[in-house]
């Protein structure tokens, strides 16, 4: 018997712009008709182009919808084998909640096939498939009968569920009074404690606290260890790495990439964060600066190569490469970090002073020629983020050559290990020592 659990065959799915239906059934029938013989939609606005293709004829690679369709999903195929945790990843409105409210039979395909064996529990959004009008407890028992649990199943795994969700003096309130956070505990202890073959689940731990996602995490690992199926979304790529034995990158409703964790990450960085880790000027006349010193080239170096996406736990080098053309004069390179909000991170440089460390030519006459000055930043000192970085370039410790804002950005990714896989706070995030003794 074959261990595939999820196949999805050519799956595309078609959303109108700014309507739901026709004005009417006879409408909405005319439509389908039409759309199934392969005619034009009678009922589409005047000068739309939109071309169907008939359900008996071939995918064409590249459908034209009219400008009042687009294509959510284009021609999608993969499988999820039992016991699998998937992990889907791609920026916003790249069809990710699309693909999964199919799975989870919210919405139909236009077109293509998907084969499901076992019972699905999703959690798409706070609070999916509760009634705001009956409490907490009754909408545990609906979501059961929903999933197709007995009510003694429901009972066996209801105080299991309570716990977890830490709601016990709120159970019998209206969910409707529940804050957001109250609600996705629930939500998640039901969709996760009531046995599911496949669990899907969407950017729910975007809203709960450091406690709840570690107890989610936890739960996630063991539901995955029972052998069921779990397919999580997520922007947060540490929670993805750390959980995910395969996963799936989306890209303009297309399937992009699908294979190994980390080899999917690593494209999915690279694609998806408007980074620049390079600039270089190869013409004098072109290069910033004066007629002492001119700027050839700034750039991002981690593990011995040009990058925008450093990890968390590397050395990064920030290189600065110009030419002197006067000697005689006492160069500084100075460079600000700052951070997404142009809030500055530091500043540092190659002269004597506060935050600035000497080098080998710190406060030393520059013959002419051609320089290079690196700034190293250790790893595990920035935090998860994006930074921007603006270079400058002083002589004589008063006179400013060129400054450039923002020249390059790159964006530290977190690929470590850790129970707590939300954001931590703070422009840098630095390994300290501690240490604790027994008194």
């Amino acid at each position: 018997m074959s261990d595939v659990v999820i196949r999805v065959e050519n799956l595309w799915k078609e959303y109108r712009l700014g309507a739901i239906s026709h004005a009417s059934m006879k409408k909405d029938l005319e439509s389908w008709w039409a759309k199934v013989r392969g005619k034009e939609d009678p009922n589409a606005l005047i000068g739309a182009t939109y071309r169907s293709f008939p359900s008996s004829s071939p995918t064409p690679l590249h459908p034209s919808p009219a400008p009042d369709r687009f294509w959510a999903l284009k021609d999608i195929s993969f499988e999820v084998k039992q016991g699998d945790v998937l992990g889907i990843v791609g920026r916003n409105g790249a069809g990710k909640s699309t693909l999964l409210k199919i799975l989870s039979k919210v919405t139909t395909p236009t077109r293509g096939n998907v084969k499901i064996r076992g019972r699905i529990a999703s959690l798409l959004e706070v609070g999916t498939g509760f009634h705001p009008e009956l409490t907490g407890r009754e909408n545990v028992f609906l979501n059961g009968a929903i999933l197709g649990m007995s009510k003694q199943e429901i009972r066996q795994k209801f105080d299991e569920i309570v716990d977890f969700a830490e709601i016990e003096n709120f159970i019998d309130t209206p969910v409707k009074r529940y804050s957001s956070g109250m609600y996705v505990r629930l939500a998640f202890g039901v969709a996760a404690h009531l046995e599911p073959e496949i669990l899907i689940l969407d950017e729910v731990l975007a809203v709960g606290d450091a406690s709840f996602q570690k107890k989610c995490l936890g739960k996630m690992e063991d539901v995955g260890k029972q052998g069921r199926t779990v397919l999580f979304v997520s922007h947060n790529l540490s929670a993805v790495s750390n959980l995910c034995m395969r996963c799936a990158m989306l890209d303009g409703g297309v399937l992009a990439h699908y294979g190994d964790t980390e080899d999917v990450l690593n494209k999915y960085i690279d694609q998806a964060i408007e980074t620049k880790g390079e600039v270089a000027w190869r013409s004098p006349e072109l290069m910033p600066g004066d007629d002492v010193v001119r700027l050839s080239g700034v750039k991002i170096q981690s593990e011995g190569k040009v990058t925008v996406t450093p990890r968390i736990d590397k050395e990064i080098e920030i290189i600065v490469e110009y030419v002197n053309l006067s000697p005689g004069k006492k160069l500084c390179v100075s460079i600000h970090l700052n951070d997404k909000n142009d809030n500055c991170v530091f500043a540092s440089g190659n002269l004597p002073g506060a935050a600035f460390v000497p080098d080998r030519w710190g406060g030393v006459p520059h013959p002419k020629g051609t320089y290079s000055t690196t700034c190293r930043i250790p790893g595990n000192f920035l935090n998860n983020a994006l930074y921007r970085v603006s270079v400058f370039l002083i002589s004589d410790v008063t006179t400013i050559h060129f400054r450039i804002k923002d020249i390059i950005t790159f964006d530290v990714q977190d690929m470590t290990e850790r129970d707590y896989l939300g954001d931590i706070i703070g422009a840098v995030r630095p390994a300290l020592q501690w240490s604790t003794d027994a008194r």
